[in-house]
């Protein structure tokens, strides 16, 4: 964290696609980063590597279970309470503003086909 702004990297991000006109759906991965403007963490930050294994973000009066809506640019009242594997505890911040910075192109993985 550097001048109240928190960066969370991932370097692999899945992303479900749904095609308009399709029951199909296609699965992507990307790296990207979690920005928190005005950031204030909650709990002491874990050190560096961990893994999320899910959590929620806060933006305004919507909140996000295990999911993220791309794009991701919001203003407000906004936080993070993401579960990390291991036993290695949570991130949980607040902040003024949030953003979802993908880098590079999505890599297409497979076709996702009704059951």
């Amino acid at each position: 964290m550097a001048d109240g702004r928190l960066r969370l990297h991932f370097p692999r991000v899945e992303i479900i696609k749904t095609m308009t006109g399709s029951a199909e759906r296609t699965r992507w991965w990307q790296a990207g980063e979690l920005v928190i403007d005005a950031a204030e963490p909650q709990a002491p930050l874990p050190q560096a590597p961990v893994v999320c294994v899910g959590g929620d973000i806060d933006e305004n009066v919507y909140t996000y279970r295990d999911m993220i809506p791309l794009p991701l640019d919001a203003r407000g009242r906004v936080a993070c309470d993401l579960k990390l594997a291991e036993g290695a505890g949570r991130i949980s911040v607040r902040g003024e503003a949030l953003r979802l910075e993908m880098d590079g192109v999505p890599k297409y993985i497979e076709h996702i086909r009704p059951g």
